[in-house]
Parts: structure tokens; sequence; C-alpha cells
């Protein structure tokens, strides 16, 4: 990493470094980083329930969508420049089972989701799918248990056969989420002997066994079904950033296109070091904890909800993101374009 140089000492009143900061124009001409619409990605809840749209109490101004709804809402999303949205299923309870075969059903919810938004908007906006188990599980795990213990690489076998039927489906981004070992190389297999050499992986390269997560539970309903359990065994250990820089190395080997820090704001040290390290397109997960405290304080008035998630988003761009995962990415992008 190069040095910044070093500048020679000067005394007030020769410098002050105040000038640049008195008019508006000043300050955006000598800002040093940005947000855009084009670094926003916007995950979204679909849902197969008779309401077309359903609340989730725990993420304020989120729904779960009927895919109608999900294709309109779309429409909004593709009008503002948002480039990509990542699809997540809520599926019902007697589709979940110990071995998540729903997962590789070509006709399951996320399939069928991502099919309706590529046929009404084509190539003018992405379509990413977590490959994780934990929507179709009875159990809420990201793999598959056996003995109390989720297993890797059985659990391969089946995050492989989702992939392949997301991108049939249409999906542009495979995300794997789930931190099996070697399931970017043998993903990255499996699309490139299906014809899918052009769907890129965008891996969950440092995923944090976080206490964040919550919320998201809620609006997929894995919630009821990890009662209280964790997943320590296979997301990693907050107190660990050496570990992140093997973790995304790994995925970068096994043929990773992009990859990702999760959590976001709490996690920026990572974020840092991974884009420092690798120079890769890197993304962060404002994820649903983070985004349900800051949306939380706004709405009792305790902070300017606006300003404070504007000041979380530039947080991230400013550690290095190159894009971010964000709930607000509608809202961002209005105040962003002015509608």
């Amino acid at each position: 990493m190069a040095r910044t140089p070093e500048i020679p000492a000067a005394r007030f009143p020769t410098t002050r470094m105040r000038r640049n900061r008195r008019d508006d124009w000043n300050r955006r001409l000598v800002a040093e980083h940005r947000l855009s619409v084009d670094d926003l990605i916007w995950p979204v809840f679909v849902h197969d329930g008779k309401a077309a749209r359903e609340p989730v109490s725990s993420l304020p101004g989120v729904d779960r969508l009927s895919i109608d709804e999900l294709v309109r809402d779309v429409d909004e999303a593709v009008a503002l420049g948002i480039p990509l949205v990542a699809v997540f299923p809520a599926v019902d309870a007697a589709l979940k089972d110990e071995d998540a075969s729903e997962a590789a059903n070509p006709d399951n919810l996320a399939c069928r989701a991502v099919t309706a938004v590529k046929a009404a908007h084509g190539d003018a906006v992405g379509v990413m799918c977590d490959v994780a188990l934990d929507p179709f599980t009875s159990h809420g795990h990201d793999g598959l248990l056996r003995g109390g213990y989720v297993v890797n690489d059985e659990t391969l076998e089946v995050l492989c056969r989702q992939a392949v039927v997301q991108a049939r489906a249409g999906c542009d981004v495979i995300a794997p989420s789930d931190m099996m070992d070697g399931r970017v190389g043998a993903i990255r297999e499996a699309l490139d002997a299906d014809g899918f050499a052009h769907v890129r992986i965008m891996a969950y390269a440092a995923k944090y066994a976080s206490a964040l997560y919550g919320p998201f539970r809620d609006a997929v309903g894995s919630a009821p079904n990890l009662a209280g359990g964790d997943k320590k065994t296979y997301q990693m250990d907050p107190g660990n950033t050496d570990e992140a820089l093997r973790e995304v190395a790994l995925d970068i080997a096994e043929g990773a296109d992009m990859v990702m820090v999760k959590p976001g704001i709490f996690y920026l040290d990572v974020l840092r070091r991974v884009k420092d390290a690798f120079g890769m397109p890197t993304f962060a997960y404002q994820v649903s904890g983070e985004y349900a405290m800051l949306k939380g304080a706004g709405e009792r008035g305790w902070v300017d909800g606006d300003r404070v998630m504007a000041e979380a988003l530039l947080a991230f761009k400013r550690a290095g993101a190159d894009g971010i995962l964000t709930y607000a990415a509608l809202e961002t992008a209005r105040r962003l374009t002015g509608d």
C-alpha cells in the first residue's frame, strides 16, 4: 500500500481547512467519496401468501411481496437505475423438510420470482439469488443437519442443484451465503457443466455468526425453525479478521467473481482489509439488524433517520465497498435522483 506523501507543516492563518467547506459547490467539488444509485443492491422478500403485501414487523418499511407485486416494485427500481435486486423467498412451512428438497425444485418460489422479474424487465436489471438452505430446511440451518451437526460435503451437492435451477430460471448472480467449505468451486463447476459459464458468483466470503440477522430470519420464516440455535460451526467468529482474508482468498481461487462482507457497519475494518488485500469487486450487506436499528431510531425521532441512513451507506463506500445490499435501496435511490 502506497504511503501518503508528507506535506510540510503550515501554520494558521496560511492554512485554513474551512475554506473548502464554505460553499456547497466547493464541498461537492472536493468530496473524496460519493454514494450513487449504481452502488445499490435491493434485497426483496417474496411469498406465496394470499396478501399481496405482508409487512415484516421487525423491518420497518419492508414487506413480503407476492410475485406480481414484486414485478411492479422492480418497475420503480429499474426506473431509478438500481442495477441489481436480490430475491429471498419466504417459503411455506409445509414445503420445508430436513433435506431442503424444495431448494432444488425448479418451480420453487424463488425460481418463479426470478423468471417473472426477468420476463418483465430482461437485462434492464440484474437478479441475484442466495444459495443457502435455511429458507427451505425444517431446522433453519444453511446446510443439512446430521446428528446435530451441519455436514459440509453432503450439503454441497444440494447447493449445486439449487444454484443450477436458479440459473435456469434466469438468475444472473448466484450468491452462496452458506459458508460451507469449497462451495464456490463446486457451484462454479456445476454452473459451467450446465452451460451457465456467464452466470456470476458473488460469494458471501466473510460472513460472521452475528446477532444482527434476527429480522431477516423473521422475514423468511426461519427463526422458529432455528429455535434459539446458532450457526457458529460454519459462520465466522466475530473476533477474527485474519481468518476473513483466508476465506476471501479461497473463494477467489475457487472462481468467485465478486466477494462480500456481512454484516456491514460493525465490520468496516474487515471490509477495508479485504478491499486493500485483493482489489476485487467487494460488496457489503447492511443487514436486517443494522437497518432496523437505524429505521427504528429514526421513527422515534431519536436521530434524523434519512441523514443517518445516508451517512451509514456512505461509510461503506469510504471503507472500500463497490456496492451495498440495503433494504433502504429504493428510498435512497429516490433521494439521490430527486424523485
